[in-house]
């Protein structure tokens, strides 16, 4: 027995990326993720813009009708956690950049509503924002490798969509 099979290494070797695509996929995204983001949060903070969190939010808020969502919608659209985007709209409400308004309808819940500060907010991290992708993902890959990412990836998460919603309910 070698060292590496002594400590598991070769229950490690047989599960390997190069035996599953689809590990090796996964891997690949999550690193992507964990290099990337704070790359663009990095270059947002840097030109003195609001965090990526808050432009998630914001930019969720900007997107629905009326520009205001039940805190529950909002937590199934934004990318964060429930807890965290409730956190983060308590942020923006200190901040002037948000709302928090009762749900007439329902006493229960109540609505994060973007305010035109919110909304300004929004307008001038967008160039940084956009640029910040561009430099760190866009100028490693093609027009069409970007295109085929974006394909691949919404078809990858196409099956989850219910899970996340019923998941937070």
């Amino acid at each position: 027995m070698t060292k590496a099979e002594g400590r598991g290494g070769g229950a490690a070797k047989a599960g390997s990326e190069a035996d599953d695509p689809a590990v090796a996929a996964w891997r690949g995204l999550l690193i992507a993720h964990s290099r990337l983001v704070p790359a663009v949060e990095a270059d947002l903070r840097a030109a003195g813009q609001i965090p990526l969190s808050w432009y998630d939010v914001i930019l969720e808020l900007n997107a629905a009708p009326d520009r205001r969502l039940r805190m529950s919608e909002l937590g199934q659209r934004a990318v964060l956690s429930r807890t965290r985007v409730s956190r983060v709209v308590d942020e923006l409400v200190a901040a002037g950049l948000t709302e928090r308004l009762p749900d007439q309808a329902d006493g229960r819940s109540s609505f994060a509503s973007l305010t035109p500060p919110g909304r300004d907010a929004l307008r001038r991290a967008w160039p940084v924002y956009r640029d910040a992708i561009r430099r760190r993902l866009g100028a490693h890959l093609t027009v069409q490798q970007c295109r085929d990412l974006a394909a691949l990836l919404r078809q990858a998460a196409s099956d989850t969509e219910d899970l996340t919603i019923t998941a937070h309910r």
